[in-house]
């Protein structure tokens, strides 16, 4: 994955929006970077139960980057795109985008990608239908 942080579009679906809150912030004021990842994993798990019609559980992160701070107030807009699909395994594509101010302005904060496996009734991998 490519960082781009001159890009104004963010590439994806949206998928979750939330608001950064006080209680997410470290000293300096800034959201703490694990809430970033923790929404960012939420939203993948999201893209990927759906595309696999069915349970996921995350098996990696193989990149995080961060781009800019994310701050109290700002919006939080995580945009997932399906990158690629194995037997059990799909890998998702993400960014994070943050709206400050709660208006149209908006600025990419982070980008990363996720591995999620797909589980059955049991907790087993399953294939992942084509």
């Amino acid at each position: 994955m490519t960082t781009t942080t001159d890009t104004t579009e963010p590439k994806g679906a949206l998928t979750i929006r939330t608001l950064a809150m006080p209680a997410d912030t470290n000293a300096a004021g800034d959201i703490f970077g694990g809430w970033v990842l923790s929404q960012m994993d939420i939203a993948g798990g999201i893209a990927a139960a759906e595309r696999v019609h069915g349970r996921v559980v995350t098996v990696a992160v193989e990149a995080m980057t961060f781009i800019a701070p994310v701050k109290t107030g700002d919006v939080l807009c995580v945009y997932t795109t399906v990158e690629r699909i194995g037997n059990t395994s799909i890998t998702i594509a993400m960014e994070a985008w943050a709206r400050r101010n709660r208006v149209a302005d908006r600025v990419k904060v982070t980008e990363g990608r996720f591995v999620y496996v797909a589980l059955d009734d049991e907790g087993r991998k399953k294939p992942i239908p084509r």
